[in-house]
């Protein structure tokens, strides 16, 4: 791993070297502000310029709740500065409200968990962290369908619904496995990487969000458009879970099958974003007007860029490298607030093509996927979902 670092340094220009250690330094001094604001509390969407809402309070089961502990142990690995540390330890103690109340719960606990208490585990061993990853990890592992080789999205009456979402938070099985020494997690993680593969990815590199499938065989039933514009169109964010998510599947699993969807998702993805300055629109296939903007999608995609950046062979790095260095930029260059007395960095993220209270606003998994894509850049970032 850390000749993958070095050698990715190298590959940098000096005006990109520049760039890195700018917008590290800007991530720091933001950081910093920040932790000292919001500390313990649980953000989601700030309100002119301040995280109001403390999902802790709100809604301990919401799916994002796990990405402001995952900047702050993305912080405390890179600086080593107690303050991160203190603030995510008693988050963590407030997402077991969501463990105890479990039916709130559904396929996102991988996003809630890895982000906090493994994260945790693997930077300071603490025992209880591991529980409760492995907590989450049979929840998740307790949704896989057998008859359909498939993890059900959301509650209630989606029992054959799954989502291109769920990739993302199959790391989480994979860890179990490994700590247990026990294969059914990372069978089921295959089972639905493989599903989704069928009905989920295309074969032009695009994604469908949602496929509902016969919970009693796993035929396919309909693919409705989810949060993108229609069935049929390509939500960016989407598209980013995919590239990403396949990426990880790769590196926990060596099936070169991942590899290559997440070869042709990063294709698609990249091709789309250069017609639009390297900042991808919320659906890919939506309507030339109106222009909505998602830039979630393109931190997330970079991370995902980056992770193929270091699997792949040397003729193709280049690719991956530089087409994540250039979504960061754009991001940074157009909708990045860096002043220390307001919430949240990175504005013009989308939670759906349709949406209305999330759309084309800061949300706190863009600043995530940010902090995590430059600390990866840097070598300095915790390796949350890989090995």
């Amino acid at each position: 791993m850390q000749e993958e670092r070095q050698e990715r340094q190298e590959r940098l220009n000096e005006t990109e070297r520049a760039w890195l250690n700018d917008i590290g330094s800007k991530i720091e001094t933001k950081m910093k502000a920040q932790v000292q604001r919001i500390g313990s509390k649980i953000p989601y969407i700030p309100q002119n310029g301040r995280y109001v809402e403390d999902k802790a309070e709100t809604d301990i089961y919401w799916w994002t709740n796990g990405f402001w502990p995952g900047m702050l142990w993305q912080m405390y690995r890179a600086t080593g500065e107690e303050a991160y540390r203190q603030a995510a330890e008693k988050l963590e103690e407030k997402l077991d409200r969501a463990l105890e109340g479990y039916e709130g719960l559904h396929h996102d606990v991988g996003f809630m968990w890895l982000h906090s208490a493994v994260a945790n585990y693997r930077l300071t061993g603490n025992p209880r962290s591991r529980t409760r990853g492995l907590h989450a990890a049979n929840l998740l592992a307790g949704r896989y369908n057998p008859r359909g080789r498939f993890i059900r999205a959301w509650n209630e009456d989606c029992t054959g619904w799954i989502i291109v979402d769920c990739l993302m938070n199959l790391p989480l099985l994979y860890w179990a496995g490994r700590e247990t020494n026990d294969p059914r997690f990372a069978a089921i993680a295959k089972d639905h990487t493989d599903t989704s593969l069928i009905h989920l990815l295309r074969p032009d590199g695009s994604s469908n969000h949602i496929a509902v499938l016969d919970p009693n065989n796993g035929e396919l039933i309909e693919t409705p458009g989810g949060q993108g514009y229609e069935s049929g169109s390509a939500w960016s964010r989407g598209q980013a879970w995919a590239l990403y998510g396949t990426a990880l599947g790769y590196v926990h699993t060596g099936e070169d099958r991942y590899l290559q969807a997440s070869k042709r998702t990063a294709h698609y993805f990249l091709a789309n974003v250069a017609a639009t300055d390297f900042v991808p629109l919320i659906d890919f296939r939506a309507p030339s007007e109106p222009i909505g903007f998602d830039t979630t999608a393109g931190a997330c995609a970079a991370c995902g860029l980056l992770e193929l950046a270091d699997i792949v062979g040397e003729h193709e790095k280049e690719l991956y490298l530089r087409g994540a260095i250039r979504i960061l930029q754009a991001i940074d260059r157009r909708y990045c607030d860096w002043n220390p007395e307001r919430d949240s960095i990175v504005s013009h993220g989308s939670g759906s093509y349709h949406g209305r209270n999330d759309y084309e606003v800061p949300i706190i998994y863009g600043d995530y996927f940010l902090i995590e894509a430059v600390l990866r850049l840097q070598g300095r970032d915790l390796r949350i979902w890989g090995l």
